[in-house]
């Protein structure tokens, strides 16, 4: 008795076959189109939820960190007198690109009879264009070397106003003389020679920007800077760099990194990473149970074809192998499909929202409340081949049980009755 090698090509024609066999034929082609679309559908929400995941992470560490300081170096309740010595010792430590001083306060901005609360930076011109999201932002409008003439504001602040270049606004600061009253108001005006865009609308909505030496002016900071906004050459060695700054800046110091301020919500991101990818996990699951009730199906309708290829010598390894080829298949091809169209979605996003919105009359994103302009997605090969792996695991193994019930069948059983 001689033996055929395993998945031969007879096997491949016989299961080929009986996957595209109709319901008249004994077949479950139904059945084989809900499996192949139902395992498409998972692994295409699989892939697109996992570079939605990481489009969103990246998107919000590079907005926070290149809008923000790596470290932020400061003296509690007090201003730093010294900010130049300190800077320089700083600034000799290895990984640190910059350090800049700067002078904040809040303020109430008015223009064309509307208020907002912003946030005052004042800042050096070169240190501000160390700030990649300020400055190589497609969505800037004036050039950055007038901030002299000044002041520079986020476009979600600006548009609150309904400011544009060449503009004033009026900034009020409680930094006046005392009075029995308490401290007085001041109030400066300025042109606006600067509308950047973070990519963040939190940012974005309060933030400006102006030169250092007139921020000291109308905060009362003469001589003094309020902290020290560090820079490093790899934003991942902040937790292990802040206590050198620290200790190289001097006595009463303190020093937190990009990672303290923004810690919570990545350990909060990260909790909801891992519960989204369980949950899609077992829609892939379910999408793999289709093809065991079409495999079940399969092998009973199949029972008498069954037996006639047993008893022309067909070995059992053989019919598990045309049933097994019959799942593994539908649930390759559906994997294949999905990661296609996942792909495709993850590339072609902002074209999809932008179609989305347009059908939809415009405001299906709103800024103000998702904290973003657009939907990001990043497509990483690791994301792909864990939904790759995941599926076809759970398709091939689940496979395995009905293909194994039909090897079993025992041919005299199948065909007593035929």
């Amino acid at each position: 008795m001689t033996t055929t090698r395993p998945f031969a090509k007879f096997e491949w024609m016989i299961a080929w076959r009986y996957i595209r066999a109709k319901r008249a034929e004994g077949g479950v082609s139904v059945m084989t189109w809900i499996s192949l679309i139902g395992v498409t559908l998972a692994v295409f929400a699989l892939i697109a939820t996992l570079a939605v995941r990481s489009g969103f992470r990246a998107e919000f560490i590079d907005t926070i960190v290149g809008a923000d300081a790596h470290v932020t170096v400061l003296r509690p309740r007090e201003v730093i007198a010294d900010y130049a010595d300190m800077s320089d010792r700083i600034m000799a430590l290895p990984g640190v690109a910059s350090v800049a001083p700067l002078v904040r306060g809040q303020a109430m901005a008015g223009a064309f009879g509307q208020i907002a609360l912003a946030d005052i930076y004042g800042i050096h011109l070169d240190d501000l264009k160390a700030s990649e999201a300020i400055v190589d932002s497609e969505r800037t409008i004036g050039n950055i070397d007038d901030l002299q003439g000044g002041i520079a504001l986020g476009s979600a602040l600006a548009a609150n106003l309904g400011l544009g270049l060449g503009d004033r606004i009026e900034i009020t600061t409680r930094s006046g003389a005392a009075t029995p009253m308490g401290q007085s108001t001041r109030r400066n005006a300025f042109d606006v020679v600067y509308i950047f865009s973070t990519g963040r609308y939190q940012i974005d909505e309060v933030r400006a920007y102006l030169p250092f030496d007139v921020a000291q002016t109308i905060f009362n900071r003469d001589g003094v800077a309020d902290e020290l906004d560090v820079r490093l050459d790899d934003i991942n060695k902040s937790e292990a760099l802040k206590q050198d700054i620290a200790n190289a800046a001097g006595p009463n110091i303190w020093a937190y990194s990009w990672q303290d301020r923004v810690g919570r919500f990545l350990r909060a991101l990260t909790i909801e990473d891992n519960v989204m990818f369980i949950i899609l996990s077992i829609l892939v699951l379910v999408a793999s149970m289709n093809i065991i009730s079409g495999l079940i199906m399969l092998v009973k309708n199949k029972g008498r074809d069954v037996g006639i290829l047993r008893t022309m010598g067909l070995t059992e390894g053989s019919i598990l192998r045309i049933f097994f080829i019959c799942g593994a298949g539908i649930g390759t091809i559906g994997t294949a499909l999905g990661v296609i169209l996942g792909c495709l979605f993850a590339i072609y996003i902002d074209q999809i929202f932008s179609l989305v919105n347009y059908v939809a009359g415009g405001g299906v994103w709103d800024p103000s409340i998702r904290g973003i302009y657009n939907v990001p997605a990043e497509l990483h090969v690791s994301d792909v081949l864990k939904a790759v792996s995941l599926s076809l695991g759970l398709s091939w193994i689940i496979t395995i049980f009905p293909a194994r019930r039909a090897a079993r069948m025992n041919p005299v059983e199948a065909l007593r009755y035929e």
